[in-house]
């Protein structure tokens, strides 16, 4: 045991120092505790070397607002907080919110449908009639999954059509981004639909050969690189800006300035019209099964019919749990409009199944300081208290079982380097936004003791300043984000020592 507690004590000095290091010489000097204070008798001297929460948070050096809360999970006691009542930005945190909600509202064996329909019979290998591409909301569809789809569809004795290739969407509302206030470019701000594909992202990559650049756009999966045309890409004589993008002539036209390229290299960027780009990605599959497709037709509402293919996701508890280590935040959206709609019987857009969501968060959790305007985060004006956040970890776990869902995080000491015999492991969703910075979930401690937390840390006035193009990788944006996390380290090691038995 009392290699245990030397152990913490050192893990805490360490991550408080790592604090200190980031603001600069200026402050590395200065001491974590006084050690001309006599020791009283009976004193634990774990806490001798606890700075106070108001040094750790003046160190960091953050700017800005500091907020968290720390709760025993076994007696629903708060144990120690900070502006845990100041509403703030979650980001990616909200995942866990969103899981919680998709969890109670459809179930963690929910599996989400991909189907061909279609209007008329096949007759020798010809559908009297359309086929049809309907989406279920799946947001882990990817290109091997439609490849299997369109195994299906030849194994039914399909080659030809005599109607229409139609694509449809129409499980949830359409949106051409999550959050219009991020960089066209980036691929994790990509439309959202019911019928979606490889996250709603196509891969761009370029060669430089002789003076000039060759582009390829590709749906590419593990195994499969099918070329796209529904998505175009034009190397402009520029320096800024890097991209542009446009919905013209039926598709998603991007140039790129061609002084930004160097030799060669590849990113993924978004689709905008993820109907469309499902629809001619399974139509090229099918030409490599034999099955001749007309040109895909989207329409706004399915016209049912015979269903010839189907395809069933993995259950939400592994969608949900892949999720929340990856932070996909088309997941979140798919996964939290689909509650609504099972919730309230009808699909509704990003910001009002938003709202519904915050609705059932205050209803159901009796939170009091809660506003979200997305599932995933992504939007800086989303709004939780760290009271409000640590008090929802605590019921959900108990009721939903969300913890075991949640991304092992390691104690790191003042390198960055994950520690071993910590006396500690965390389970908790991460949030990042450029200045803006979360960490929420559990705590266990050796002696046996479970605490929830949120800690939330954010300079929105320096956020707010950003330009929409500055938005991707602003300057100090990082080092800020670096000395946050820092701060959160050091935060869970001074409540492994105060808090263990």
């Amino acid at each position: 045991m009392m290699f245990d507690i030397s152990r913490r004590r050192f893990l805490f000095t360490s991550s408080a120092a790592a604090v200190v290091a980031a603001t600069g010489p200026a402050h590395a000097v200065t001491p974590l505790s006084s050690s001309l204070r006599p020791v009283a008798r009976g004193e634990d001297l774990r806490l001798r070397s606890l700075p106070s929460i108001e040094d750790l948070i003046a160190r960091a050096k953050l700017d800005g607002t500091v907020g968290f809360s720390v709760i025993d999970t076994g007696s629903d006691t708060l144990l120690e907080g900070h502006g845990a009542e100041t509403g703030m930005p979650p980001a990616s945190v909200a995942k866990a919110l969103t899981a919680s909600y998709a969890l109670e509202a459809l179930g963690p064996g929910h599996h989400f449908s991909t189907v061909v329909l279609t209007t008329g019979p096949v007759e020798e290998g010809t559908v009297k009639g359309d086929i049809v591409l309907v989406g279920g909301g799946d947001p882990t569809l990817d290109t091997d999954g439609l490849a299997s789809l369109v195994s299906d569809l030849a194994k039914a004795g399909v080659r030809k059509v005599s109607g229409r290739f139609l694509v449809c969407g129409d499980a949830l509302p359409y949106s051409a981004a999550i959050d219009p206030e991020q960089p066209e470019h980036v691929g994790y701000n990509p439309a959202v639909s019911g019928l979606n594909l490889n996250y709603n992202r196509v891969h761009f990559e370029w060669k430089k050969g002789g003076k000039d650049y060759s582009v390829s756009m590709d749906a590419r999966s593990e195994t499969l690189r099918p070329a796209v045309e529904m998505a175009h890409m034009a190397v402009i004589a520029r320096s800024l800006p890097v991209y542009t993008y446009a919905d013209s002539n039926g598709r998603d036209e991007w140039t790129v300035a061609r002084n930004a390229l160097g030799n060669g290299g590849s990113r993924w960027l978004p689709v905008r019209k993820p109907e469309l780009y499902a629809g001619e990605v399974f139509r090229a599959l099918s030409a490599g099964k034999g099955v001749v497709l007309p040109a895909p037709e989207v329409t706004p509402t399915s016209p049912g019919g015979t269903v010839v293919a189907s395809r069933e996701s993995a259950p939400l508890r592994i969608i949900l749990r892949d999720m929340l280590k990856w932070s996909t935040n088309l997941t979140a959206e798919v996964v939290g409009m689909s509650a609504t709609r099972k919730r309230k019987g009808a699909a509704v857009s990003i910001r009002s199944s938003a709202e519904e969501m915050s609705a059932w968060a205050r209803e159901t959790l009796g939170l009091t300081h809660v506003a979200l305007i997305d599932h995933s985060g992504l939007g800086d004006d989303s709004r939780i208290a760290a009271a409000d956040m640590a008090r929802a970890l605590t019921d959900v776990r108990k009721r939903l079982g969300l913890k075991p869902l949640l991304k092992a995080i390691p104690v790191l000491d003042d390198n960055r380097r994950a520690v071993r015999n910590a006396g500690m492991s965390i389970h908790a969703k991460t949030g990042t936004l450029n200045f803006v910075s979360g960490l929420a979930g559990f705590v266990d401690l050796d002696d046996g003791r479970e605490l929830a937390f949120a800690i939330f840390c954010g300079d929105l006035d320096r956020r707010a300043k950003l330009t929409r193009a500055e938005r991707e990788r602003p300057d100090g944006a990082a080092s800020w984000n670096a000395r946050a996390k820092a701060l959160q380290q050091a935060l869970i090691q001074r409540w492994g020592v105060l808090y263990a038995g």
